[in-house]
């Protein structure tokens, strides 16, 4: 019995002259009077492998008539190929068509729109685009966990349904059992004390706090999972579901924090270049076409460093109109971001210290009295790419700073033992992962680097 090849090894490592069984989906068929061939791809590589299929196959005129999009398992002999651009071919002995497809299969030989690939997801992941998508996006998320366990971090699972907000944004999914058509009721609001967790409780936004606790045992710790935010966008940059990364050090500050999301986009730069070289490159070619070269640049840069209120000058100073206002106390708008790392640095800088009206209360306040320890990771094309800060570890001044927005200490009193027993100076940042995957592939809707996007109004699958 013959086992099966993945196409990719028969590819690199086939040797002309051995008999190998391939099995996976036809691209395309070209017949001819005197052979037909079939490009099979089964999903380990951008490539397909070419079957040569002559009329001498027992059953050739079956194969001559299969449709695209069939899956087969092809057994026969690697050859040379004559034709340019591939190596090996598969000249065919045996085919068993496992599962025919007829006319109606909607990924035929042409190009598609993306906005048409996501009406049918489930079918997408056999193109080319979407095939380099997720093998550099399960390759990345395998080099993530790689980069944290070299350095000694523990890998924590955070819970998903949670009653707390982290950011206060109050973009939350709910989760409960009760019944939406009668609810149960207290001075005209929904009571969940009947609720199954006896709470209000959603769907979480960060593992940030949960994290910190963690932090405050095992030193170094990071999450990597899912996060939902039920914010009504339909931007090219927002999903209501999607995956961060968020890892959190003890006796850390903001400048450690800094080193570590420097190091850690710059190995997933690197690794991406090194490891995924076929899908990169085809991502340059028919996506962006200064891909490589600007990822190389990431890889090999020095990151800069610039506080705010810094930037805040430059960008008045700039020589281009923005199209958002420019004061110190704004936040920075995707264009602002831009204009900083392409511009004026040239490449990636974190921009630091931002005023603490518009960051989340869980930030170290500065001894200024008016910003924070909290810093953005700017990278050419896209701007914020990383966004952290050094946590308030002193439970008095996070206690008002609580109270200063509005969150309840007593909703958070967990969170605020970690400050009472042993609390050290910590710090960590989050990285959507889909934005990641963006920057790395050159693609520009976070639609289509996520398997099943759910956005308002779609959660099909």
């Amino acid at each position: 019995m013959t086992l099966r090849t993945k196409v990719k090894e028969a590819l690199s490592q086939g040797r002309p002259g051995s008999t190998i069984l391939v099995k996976g989906w036809v691209r395309t068929i070209r017949n001819s009077k005197e052979v037909t061939f079939i490009s099979l791809n089964d999903g380990s590589c951008l490539s397909g492998i070419q079957v040569v299929v002559e009329p001498e196959l027992v059953n050739y005129r079956e194969i001559t008539g299969i449709g695209t999009g069939s899956a087969l398992a092809v057994t026969g002999v690697l050859q040379e190929s004559p034709a340019a651009g591939q190596a090996l071919e598969l000249k065919a002995g045996v085919i068993e068509v496992v599962g025919g497809a007829d006319q109606d299969y909607p990924m035929q030989k042409k190009r598609h729109t993306f906005e048409y690939l996501r009406t049918i997801a489930h079918l997408r992941l056999r193109s080319n685009t979407f095939g380099a998508v997720f093998r550099v996006r399960s390759a990345l998320a395998q080099e993530v966990h790689r980069f944290f366990a070299e350095r000694g971090f523990l890998y924590v699972h955070t819970p998903i349904i949670t009653s707390n907000d982290c950011e206060g944004a109050g973009e939350l999914f709910r989760v409960t059992t009760l019944d939406m058509a009668h609810p149960p009721l207290e001075n005209g609001a929904v009571d969940f004390s009947g609720d199954f967790f006896g709470r209000a409780t959603g769907l979480t936004v960060s593992g940030q706090l949960e994290g910190e606790l963690f932090a405050q045992a095992f030193s170094d710790i990071y999450t990597f999972g899912p996060t939902f935010r039920a914010e009504n966008s339909n931007t090219a940059r927002h999903a209501a579901e999607f995956w961060m990364i968020e890892p959190e050090m003890a006796f850390a500050d903001l400048s450690d924090d800094a080193d570590l999301a420097e190091a850690f986009l710059k190995r997933l730069c690197r690794f991406s270049l090194d490891n995924c070289q076929e899908d990169m490159s085809f991502f340059n070619a028919q996506i962006d076409k200064g891909l490589l070269e600007r990822i190389e640049g990431v890889a090999e840069a020095s990151f800069a460093r610039m506080d705010y209120g810094e930037a805040i000058e430059r960008l008045k100073k700039a020589p281009v109109s923005f199209q958002f206002p420019v004061e110190w106390g704004l936040d920075l708008q995707s264009e602002h971001e831009r204009y900083l790392t392409e511009q004026v640095v040239g490449g990636p800088v974190f921009i630091m210290n931002y005023p603490k009206e518009i960051k989340a209360f869980y930030m170290r306040q500065n001894d200024d009295g008016k910003t924070v320890a909290a810093m953005d990771l700017l990278v050419p094309k896209v701007g914020e790419i990383i966004g952290g800060s050094q946590r308030e570890e002193r439970l008095e001044l996070l206690e008002r700073r609580m109270l200063e927005t509005g969150i309840e200490p007593e909703s958070l009193s967990w969170y605020l033992d970690t400050r009472r027993w042993g609390s050290t100076p910590h710090a960590g940042f989050g990285l959507g992962f889909e934005r990641l995957i963006m920057y790395l592939t050159g693609m520009e809707n976070i639609r289509d680097v996520i398997p099943f996007p759910r956005t308002p109004r779609h959660a099909e699958f």
